[in-house]
């Protein structure tokens, strides 16, 4: 068997199935690039439903429940390109390194997803090959397009979190996550902190690190691009009402953001 046959074998996506990859203003203007892993919770008609009841397919399990409402008002109001990833997380997570336990997770919080046990390598490649490496193809096209054409180039990934997570309940309204660059995430705690009615979480409720995301590690610290995470709390965009509002927010953050900081520095 050729490797292009065995591929063929393996495929995961068919005809009635949507590309991975969504986008919303490819040429705006802005200097943010904003990224959304868990945009989505479609599944692969050749997964069926991953064994997995439908009430839990609509969990924080399945996807960043809100994100994509928050994600497509802010790419609109910043003039922003917005590079998502239609795909649940739990067929495979687009912020994971390959090869980790929750990259095609065998349980997630405390929900097994019997259709990921045992599965072949060839799966595992076809997963990788037409959903995780289409989606981060794009972004790393979109970067060199931008740092080609000699562009700002800031990314900003953006997600939501639980509000109670194996029982423990989390008190933040949004968070700032980094890892080796502190830049914009002390710029975007400050504007946060500024508006005296959120709970911000510094690296809360989680931490960036090379074992645990790929996005900005990747595409952010990798490249050398100033990057910053965003975790809002689900609760908070759980209808079209929060996700505009925490829409306007981070877009007057971020507009405050530029002019003090990327005009200036030209990043």
């Amino acid at each position: 068997m050729t490797l292009d046959t065995a591929e063929a074998a393996d495929q995961l996506l068919g005809d009635g199935d949507i590309p991975p990859v969504h986008e919303t203003n490819a040429e705006g203007t802005s200097p943010f690039l904003l990224t959304s892993d868990h945009y989505g919770r479609i599944l692969p008609r050749a997964l069926g439903d991953l064994g997995v009841a439908e009430s839990e397919l609509t969990r924080h399990i399945a996807w960043d429940i809100g994100i994509a409402g928050v994600a497509e008002r802010l790419a609109q109001m910043l003039d922003a390109h917005l590079i998502a990833q239609r795909y649940s997380r739990l067929v495979i997570d687009c912020n994971r390194p390959l090869g980790v336990a929750s990259s095609i997770p065998l349980i997630s919080e405390a929900t097994t997803i019997p259709r990921n046990e045992g599965i072949s390598q060839g799966e595992r490649a076809a997963r990788r090959r037409e959903i995780f490496e289409p989606y981060h193809r794009r972004i790393d096209a979109a970067i060199d397009r931008r740092l080609h054409d000699k562009r700002p180039t800031v990314l900003v990934s953006l997600h939501s979190f639980t509000p109670v997570y194996a029982g423990v309940a989390r008190p933040w309204h949004i968070g700032a996550l980094y890892n080796r660059d502190t830049v914009l995430p002390q710029l975007l705690l400050k504007g946060l902190r500024a508006e005296s009615d959120l709970v911000v979480g510094d690296n809360q409720p989680y931490a960036v690190s090379d074992l645990s995301d790929y996005t900005i590690p990747v595409h952010g610290e990798a490249r050398g691009l100033v990057n910053t995470g965003i975790e809002i709390r689900q609760d908070l965009i759980a209808d079209q009402s929060g996700q505009q509002q925490w829409a306007e927010r981070l877009a007057r953050i971020f507009a405050q953001i530029e002019v003090e900081f990327m005009v200036e520095s030209q990043v």
